[in-house]
């Protein structure tokens, strides 16, 4: 045998082999989750106070943990720095197929409003900072938690009852059915 038809067929071993090992739905043979979205779903479960089967959109919780930490940059949409709607809009747009993009007040004209109450996972939540006009833009999660791009610490989780975000939370929205390949 030539080595090139050896090269060829270990390249096409490894490439089954790899393709095989990337499951999309990430469980093995039983039906069970990863140990990777094991780890995922009790760590996002404890630090949103909820049960671990109450972390159940592992695609969400698999983006916001690549993105966390990225640090806050004005006007970017990027792992090297990224604002806060831009953050919202690549969430919405590869956790949800939902195209909403532009500045968190763009955002906010683009959902329908949502009581505070009625907040559910992958809704926006809208803060009016020292403006009359919204002025950020962050994704809901559950228990009161959602995350966003913080000036100071980058794509983070917090709590709607926090002193600073209850004193300009304004109103939690709902991308409008118009948004492409709306899944709520």
């Amino acid at each position: 045998m030539k080595k090139a038809q050896i090269v060829i067929r270990l390249i096409l071993l490894f490439a089954v082999v790899l393709a095989a090992s990337c499951k999309g739905n990430k469980t093995n043979d039983s039906g069970k989750l990863s140990q990777a979205d094991e780890a995922l779903r009790k760590k996002y479960a404890a630090q949103l106070g909820v049960e671990e089967k109450a972390i159940s959109n592992l695609k969400l919780y698999r983006f916001v943990d690549e993105w966390y930490g990225v640090p806050y940059k004005y006007g970017g949409k990027t792992k090297s720095g990224v604002d806060c709607s831009g953050f919202a809009s690549a969430l919405l747009r590869d956790v949800y197929s939902i195209s909403l993009a532009g500045s968190a007040q763009t955002m906010y004209e683009g959902c329908d409003h949502v009581a505070e109450k009625n907040l559910k996972e992958g809704d926006l939540v809208f803060f009016k900072i020292n403006s009359k006009n919204v002025s950020h833009v962050g994704v809901y999660l559950q228990n009161r938690r959602f995350v966003h791009a913080s000036t100071k610490r980058g794509i983070t989780i917090n709590n709607l009852d926090e002193t600073y975000y209850k004193k300009y939370f304004f109103k939690g929205g709902r991308p409008r059915s118009t948004a492409v390949g709306q899944k709520k």
